[in-house]
């Protein structure tokens, strides 16, 4: 009966097939930040969230506000609703940083047994698991050893809270950053014990170095010899607050306060491509065959338009500066190979597939629980498939990411 009555229930959608949603969060419970982060630490650099002076409910990192944290969560643990995509973009226009509505944090939201759960009703195969309010703060980390002791930390939560790998349906992200490249070594390893398939990094360059620096390729190699997939998402790309300085245009700010130009260049779009164009024009993938590269909730309209000027830019550098070694075929190629993009369901698909020639490099995400995303999986197809091919249909829904984490479809 309930099999039925789930086939009823799907065949009221444009897709009724099984889903693999590769955008997914948690939400931390109490002591998430304070559990495992060594005492010399907590002071200046724990994470907590209070009343600031300002009378606005944030998470702080030691005495420092994280801003866009500002009245996200109110201090009886409230938090917008899960999938007010339509409720959440009227909020920005109506200059809001959030929806006006609150509902209490719920067992699926903080547990993998609970989240199954959920996962079994939506016909959710498996799923990608990033951090939660967590994703604001990255940026604020600045010093290497802090970095390492708290993203360790964190780290050590997650996998108390959720493992690493929950029976192939919850594939959750450790975040690990190389701005010591040793200490991400040993952390790269310890996700390697533990059974990541995947692991989540800041975007941008470290120390001064592009991530595929041959500094870095200790930590590649082992990543490489597991085969575990690395994941760009969304957050504040703070490698750019020098950048953004020259144009008088100051990071780290609320949602509100935040100017235009810094929701187009400092988020997203700019950070992602400057990350993934550098992988490819460093030959990384020809040293490193079996990682992946995966962008998450930074939308999927700027992968054409990438495509056609890596491809062009590398005939213009034809005999220029090659680090890694001149690439032995179209920067498009690689990417096609090596790289995912999670869409928004907004985006025009259609147009991306035709332009692209290839379904086969995009996946949806719900963002569930956050309320900018679908309040289910399934609706993401409603909104963002309507004029596909039901075979790429198929593929954004459920192959595409199945494959991507090594997993049949």
């Amino acid at each position: 009966m309930a099999v039925a009555t789930k086939a009823a229930q799907n065949a009221e959608h444009l897709y009724n097939g099984p889903i693999f949603d590769a955008d997914t969060h948690l939400y931390e419970t109490p002591d998430a930040f304070t559990r495992y982060l060594p005492e010399k630490f907590k002071k200046e650099w724990g994470l907590h969230y209070k009343h600031g002076d300002d009378g606005q409910f944030a998470l702080y990192v030691g005495a420092r506000k994280v801003e866009i944290s500002a009245d996200y969560m109110t201090e009886d643990f409230m938090i917008p609703p899960p999938g007010k995509l339509h409720e959440w973009l009227r909020a920005q226009k109506e200059g809001k940083a959030e929806v006006d509505m609150r509902v209490p944090i719920t067992a699926e939201m903080t547990g993998p047994e609970e989240r199954v759960k959920y996962l079994d009703k939506w016909d959710v195969r498996s799923s990608i698991l990033y951090c939660g309010n967590f994703v604001s703060a990255i940026s604020y980390f600045d010093d290497p050893a802090a970095a390492h002791a708290t993203f360790h930390a964190y780290n050590q939560w997650m996998l108390d809270q959720w493992r690493l790998n929950y029976a192939d349906r919850i594939f959750s992200c450790p975040v690990i950053t190389l701005a010591d490249v040793n200490k991400a070594c040993e952390q790269a390893r310890w996700a390697v014990e533990n059974g990541a398939r995947l692991v989540l990094m800041p975007m941008g360059p470290f120390n001064g170095k592009a991530p595929a620096h041959p500094d870095h390729d200790p930590y590649w190699a082992i990543l490489n010899e597991a085969k575990i997939s690395v994941v760009f998402h969304v957050s504040e790309a703070i490698y750019l607050k020098d950048h953004m300085a020259v144009w008088g245009e100051p990071m780290q700010k609320s949602r509100l306060r935040q100017s235009a130009f810094v929701w187009m260049h400092g988020y997203s779009e700019r950070p992602v491509i400057e990350t993934i164009s550098s992988f490819i024009f460093w030959n990384f993938f020809e040293r490193f065959p079996n990682i992946k590269i995966l962008s998450a909730e930074n939308g999927a309209e700027w992968v054409p338009s990438t495509l056609v000027k890596m491809d062009k830019s590398r005939g213009m550098a034809k005999n220029g500066f090659w680090p890694g070694g001149q690439l032995k075929e179209r920067p498009s190629k690689i990417f096609m190979r090596h790289v995912g993009v999670v869409a928004y369901p907004e985006d025009n698909l259609e147009q991306l597939v035709n332009q692209t020639g290839s379904a086969d490099w995009i996946m949806m995400g719900s963002d569930y629980p956050h309320s900018e995303g679908v309040e289910e999986p399934r609706l993401f197809a409603d909104e963002a498939c309507k004029t596909l091919k039901p075979s790429d249909t198929r593929k954004i829904m459920y192959e595409n990411g199945m494959r991507f984490v090594g997993l049949t479809p």
